[in-house]
């Protein structure tokens, strides 16, 4: 029997970028989901062009890109998918991976409750380069889950996943900002889920996307991290610590 497959798109003020990225999904991906994360900008007009060919759920305000991935996992929960893939409607990502990576799921090699896109698993022709705050948090992360969970991953933030949905109402997710991802691999550790990645290409076209506030700056955004990290460990009743050089 073929999954029932969602591809979820979180959006907040993309009316740059979303026509064009849903107008690739679309030839991907028959179920589409787009969680308007209280966007000010034209995106709302843009989306309604859409509303006949995607779903669309709308938070009246804006809430965070963890809150706007929550709301796609209750909804591919709710609705009995078999498969949810998430994709960032900032361009990034290429519409054209979206059955391969859904399909890695139920590979019957190596099935997995998440599969996980890594900008740093190979490197493609055409990468861009990556800002260099971003490079080292990430790496810096990405290192301190794999020497304390033992995760084996090499790119703790990309937003291209594909999850198994009757594996997603086991997670209790919280944070609703960019640390969000966080929580996520402590819980899929906890949880032990079957994690595999596959590689995507590196692209920024925005450089100075903002995290907001004070997480524009990098080592506040770094301590943030921490932060969650650790709080969630407590939460979940774990006993290691991320500690100041941990990833360093």
């Amino acid at each position: 029997m073929t999954d029932r497959i969602l591809t979820a798109l979180p959006v907040f003020n993309e009316a740059t970028h979303v026509k064009s990225v849903l107008q690739q999904v679309l030839n991907y991906a028959d179920d589409v989901l787009v969680v308007n994360d209280g966007s000010t900008d034209g995106t709302a007009a843009a989306l309604a062009e859409f509303e006949d060919r995607v779903l669309i759920e709308s938070h009246p305000e804006n809430r965070g890109y963890g809150a706007a991935l929550q709301t796609a996992f209750k909804y591919a929960v709710r609705y009995g998918y078999d498969v949810l893939v998430t994709i960032d409607c900032d361009g990034q990502h290429q519409p054209g991976l979206i059955g391969e990576v859904a399909s890695l799921v139920n590979d019957p090699g190596q099935p997995a409750d998440m599969v996980s896109g890594s900008r740093y698993l190979r490197t493609f022709d055409d990468n861009s380069i990556a800002p260099e705050d971003r490079r080292r948090i990430n790496m810096q992360i990405t290192r301190c889950l794999k020497e304390k969970l033992g995760v084996e991953i090499t790119d703790a933030f990309c937003g291209f996943k594909a999850y198994r949905v009757s594996a997603l109402a086991d997670l209790d997710i919280t944070d609703p900002g960019y640390a969000m991802p966080l929580q996520l691999w402590i819980q899929a550790a906890d949880l032990d889920w079957q994690i595999s990645e596959f590689a995507v290409p590196l692209v920024y076209l925005d450089e100075e996307r903002s995290f907001g506030g004070s997480l524009d700056d990098a080592e506040v955004r770094l301590a943030h991290y921490r932060d969650v990290l650790n709080k969630e460990l407590s939460r979940r009743g774990m006993k290691q610590r991320f500690t100041a050089d941990c990833g360093q």
